[in-house]
């Protein structure tokens, strides 16, 4: 809601503004991983593939169940925005609102991403991540949002009164998803969905709701690294915006690849297995 009501409010506004909040979905509910299991093996890991993503573009890579990804800030300050899919059924894939629900506004180490309905489960643990360091800053940002969607040429063509631009990270991920999968573009797309937006620094401005980014603080050599709960399909763009400290969908922007890196260890963490589905017997009631 903006700020500049003209709705006169009422003698109890400010007990009402005053009431606590409660927590959608207590966390205390949640089973967590143990992250002992997944840190015990990353002393021993095998890199088996890496894949470097071209600036403002995309690629895909493959990540086998009980295997861990890299995401690798290689050359400069750049973010990525990252899909996920179920590697034998893409119509499972990362679900960025309850993922949101489940952990908050930005993710980090221990938190896990899930797919959407109707099989909500986690399909990857997030077990390292380099810029734990930043927390959230004093404008109320922090990084690995999934709060945004992603950079797109509908929204870049309601804003520039008709601009055509392709380069997005949507037009970059369903063109990398369609060369991956061999469907068209306009059935890949349907497919592509709301992102993890690794390493870009965003938030809520406090006195209008509006969301911001900024200056990611990203470095070379930074990295988010997850566990592949399930055979996992990734896809990501190096965002046209660069380090999107002015904007993205830009041509002008500095923008740097983005390394993938796949690593096999040499075990399974203690008695894990993989997520089932999820137990809903989805009768709705009916």
């Amino acid at each position: 809601m903006k700020p500049n009501s003209i709705t006169l409010a009422p003698l109890d506004a400010q007990a009402r503004k005053s009431i606590e909040p409660v927590i959608c979905y207590p966390t205390n509910r949640l089973p967590r991983p143990d992250l002992s299991k997944y840190a015990a093996l990353r002393d021993d890991l095998k890199l088996i593939e890496t894949v470097t993503i071209p600036p403002r573009d995309a690629a895909t890579w493959e990540v086998p169940a009980g295997h861990f990804c890299r995401l690798v800030c290689s050359d400069g300050s750049q973010v990525g925005d990252l899909n996920l899919f179920n590697l034998r059924d893409i119509n499972e894939r990362f679900y960025s609102g309850k993922t949101r629900a489940l952990n908050g506004t930005h993710v980090g180490r221990g938190d896990q991403l899930f797919s959407n309905f109707p099989y909500l489960r986690p399909i990857a643990t997030i077990t390292h991540d380099t810029l734990d360091w930043y927390g959230f800053d004093e404008f109320g940002g922090s990084v690995h949002d999934v709060i945004g969607t992603r950079c797109d040429p509908y929204t870049h063509n309601l804003l520039s009164n008709g601009g055509q631009y392709h380069y997005c990270c949507h037009s970059n991920l369903t063109r990398a998803l369609a060369k991956k999968t061999g469907l068209p573009l306009n059935e890949a797309e349907i497919h592509v969905h709301d992102v993890l937006n690794v390493f870009m620094c965003t938030g809520f401005t406090r006195d209008s709701g509006e969301y911001f980014m900024k200056a990611s603080p990203v470095r070379p050599g930074d990295y988010l690294e997850f566990f592949a709960e399930i055979d996992l399909l990734g896809c990501m763009s190096a965002c046209p915006g660069g380090d999107c400290s002015a904007e993205h969908s830009s041509n002008s922007a500095a923008c740097y690849p983005l390394v993938v890196e796949i690593y096999r260890a040499k075990n399974l963490p203690e008695g894990w297995e993989q997520p089932s589905v999820n137990g809903y017997d989805r009768t709705h009631g009916m």
